[in-house]
């Protein structure tokens, strides 16, 4: 599958990042600059989201697939990779799957174990609910979205995805709602097979002190799993440490980066 990205420095051993439910490597442009001084850094759009194709089944072994093929069509051996909610827990799977690929791994503010998706699902209501042929601009969208997603941090993330298209000029949602929508069941879910090997190579997860996506309970599946892995928390932040405290969040990365060798 031809994923979409974002390079970002010319130098160094690759580093890949997968975004979260409803992102875009677009998002972590500012991540990606910081991390360019010592990486050749590539941000991707994991399918159905972004530039990605869209596809009908969405499962985390067939992400962690399109991401391995992707290497393989760039001639990348293996990377370094992190990856934050749903892109962590893509991340994971191709480090269980694929550990060769792996070098190190990332996981930001995710567990390798099921969550419910009731807040994603409302989301993804709220935006399919909307008649974007009675709107021009961006605003009037975000507008008629307050009701049904008040917060405004999550409304103004989720209007990133709305785009111009650029043969009709109309708007229209760049994230495939239908199938995301009909997938939540495997998007919250986290596949652990019987015959999995764990994953030996240096594994940091990294949670945000407020939020609740990293729980004690996961203690064990990360420790079967992760065989060499840390868990940091990082207090005074939430599900998206990375945009809440960018320059602290980088910090962890390269410690760990430089400790991982």
């Amino acid at each position: 599958m031809p994923l979409a990205h974002i390079q970002t420095g010319d130098h160094g051993q690759p580093l890949l990042i997968l975004h979260g439910l409803f992102g875009s490597g677009r998002n972590w442009g500012a991540i990606a600059k910081r991390l360019a001084n010592s990486y050749r850094v590539y941000a991707l759009d994991l399918p159905n989201h972004g530039r990605s194709p869209w596809i009908e089944s969405v499962t985390y072994p067939q992400m962690a697939d399109a991401v391995r093929d992707w290497m393989e069509a760039q001639g990348m051996a293996s990377a370094l990779v992190l990856g934050h909610s749903m892109g962590g827990k893509t991340a994971m799977q191709l480090a269980l799957n694929h550990g060769d690929k792996v070098d190190a791994l990332m996981v930001i503010d995710i567990a390798p174990v099921s969550y419910t998706g009731r807040e994603h699902l409302s989301y993804i209501r709220a935006m399919q609910g909307v008649d974007l042929t009675r709107f021009s601009r961006r605003a009037e969208v975000e507008a008629e979205l307050t009701d049904a997603i008040p917060l405004d941090a999550i409304r103004k993330f989720l209007m990133q995805n709305l785009v111009q298209n650029e043969t009709t000029g109309h708007l229209e949602w760049q994230i495939n709602l239908a199938a995301l929508g009909e997938n939540m069941g495997n998007l919250m879910d986290f596949p652990l097979e019987a015959t999995m090997e764990p994953f030996g190579n240096p594994t940091l997860f990294l949670a945000g002190g407020a939020s609740d996506y990293v729980k004690p309970d996961a203690a064990p599946a990360m420790q079967r799993l992760f065989l060499d892995h840390t868990l940091t928390v990082m207090d005074g932040c939430g599900h998206w440490p990375h945009a809440e405290q960018p320059a602290a969040f980088t910090e962890h990365l390269l410690t760990f980066l430089a400790e991982a060798g």
